[in-house]
């Protein structure tokens, strides 16, 4: 009986092992098909062949080939921890949350000083500074009307000067409730200039008139409402459009006839104006010359809804409501696990869920977490609050501001 023969594996060739070769000549390049080993090129050069077993003679070698290299032990299974993971994707969204929200500071920062540069070109440069006007208004109707899902924020850096944020809340504001009630682009345009506008002719009021904060004697106050006179000729001169004098001089018209300048009521009074009187009110009432007295928005929508809903277009003031949503931001509010937060921008399509600023006594101040309620379905708001009804230590945590700004970011991914 012929001896049973011995086969190697490639990776146990080494020089000194007699090889038998299983193949036919022309199938390798090596002069014999039985042959010792002589070098390393031999071996690689075998190896190459991608053979799974090579046969070999023992007798005939000068050496055993090498052991089989054992196969590397798998690495353990990686176990996945999903607390972890969810850590991950929170501090991803956190991380996502805070930039939405720093990018708007900035946008409003950059729209505030273009207002600045407006009002000191007004006099010397006029038609200058109508055009820089135009193109403020231009920016803002172009995000609030390409991008449907556009989110009215809250301002958490640094505010606008006294004088300038106020033209700047009015616009967003006007051109936010020129949207809800379906305005055209042109439309939106007249409103946005002439809310920008609309209290130009205070620069011909005297700043201890315009800014003094103890109230007005008779005089003062008849004087200071001259400004909407001053303003109708201020922009006469500088050729704006009809709809956006009506607005410079109707902008303190009530529909009940109660306004100045001329007593109008809601027949005699713009459509356009209209509008502008309820943006213009609103924001005179959450930040108004005495900070003590500033409504928070909840208040103030509540106030023009039940105790002054007759100067005001009735559908123009409900369309307000809804644009600005149950929660305005800049609202303090109580969820329903009882921890308290800052309402930080609120999506139209998403009135109950708006993105807050949530107050964490474990986490600092200048960390604070950021929720999107739209992303967290187990959480809603329970309740609105009045910054007195807070312990203090949560309300200098949240830190509402002084004045409140608001400005537009837009959503392009939302509906």
């Amino acid at each position: 009986m012929p001896p049973r023969p011995h086969y190697i594996q490639p990776e146990q060739l080494r020089i000194g092992l007699y090889i038998q070769l299983e193949l036919g000549w022309w199938e390798h390049d090596f002069a014999f098909s039985n042959f010792k080993i002589k070098d390393e090129a031999q071996v690689r050069a075998l190896q190459a062949l991608g053979l799974q077993r090579l046969r070999y003679d023992p007798a005939r070698s000068d050496c055993e080939p090498l052991p089989v290299t054992a196969p590397e032990a798998p690495p353990p299974p990686v176990v996945e921890d999903p607390d972890a993971r969810a850590r991950e994707a929170r501090t991803e969204k956190l991380r996502l949350l805070r930039q939405r929200v720093a990018e708007v500071d900035r946008r409003f920062i950059q729209a505030s000083l273009q207002v600045k540069s407006l009002n000191q070109t007004l006099r010397s440069r006029p038609e200058e500074a109508v055009k820089q006007a135009g193109a403020i208004v231009g920016e803002l109707v172009e995000t609030l009307l390409g991008q449907p899902g556009a989110v009215l924020h809250s301002i958490t850096g640094k505010a606008a000067e006294d004088s300038y944020f106020h033209a700047l809340n009015v616009t967003v504001l006007s051109l936010l409730l020129g949207r809800q009630l379906g305005l055209d682009t042109e439309a939106c345009h007249s409103l946005g200039l002439g809310a920008l506008l609309h209290d130009i002719g205070k620069m011909e009021v005297p700043s201890k008139v315009l800014f003094k904060s103890e109230p007005l004697t008779k005089p003062e106050q008849q004087f200071l409402q001259l400004h909407t006179d001053f303003g109708l000729k201020m922009g006469q001169r500088l050729m704006l459009d009809d709809e956006v004098l009506r607005i410079i001089h109707e902008h303190h018209e009530h529909c009940d006839g109660s306004g100045y300048p001329r007593g109008l009521k809601e027949a005699g009074i713009g459509r356009l104006s209209k509008l502008v009187a309820i943006a213009n009110q609103f924001d005179n009432l959450c930040n108004p010359l005495d900070p003590r007295t500033a409504l928070s928005p909840h208040e103030a929508l509540a106030l023009m809804f039940k105790q002054q809903r007759h100067r005001f277009d009735e559908v123009a003031l409900k369309a307000f409501i809804r644009a600005m949503g149950v929660y305005p931001p800049g609202s303090l509010v109580q969820l329903d696990d009882e921890r308290y937060a800052l309402v930080l921008g609120v999506s139209p399509a998403q009135p109950l869920k708006p993105t807050l600023i949530l107050h964490d006594p474990a986490i600092p101040k200048q960390e604070a977490l950021i929720l999107d309620l739209e992303q967290e379905p187990r959480l809603s708001i329970a309740r609105s609050l009045r910054p007195a009804q807070l312990p203090l230590e949560v309300l200098e945590y949240l830190s509402p501001r002084r004045q409140l700004s608001y400005y537009i970011e837009p959503q392009p991914g939302r509906s």
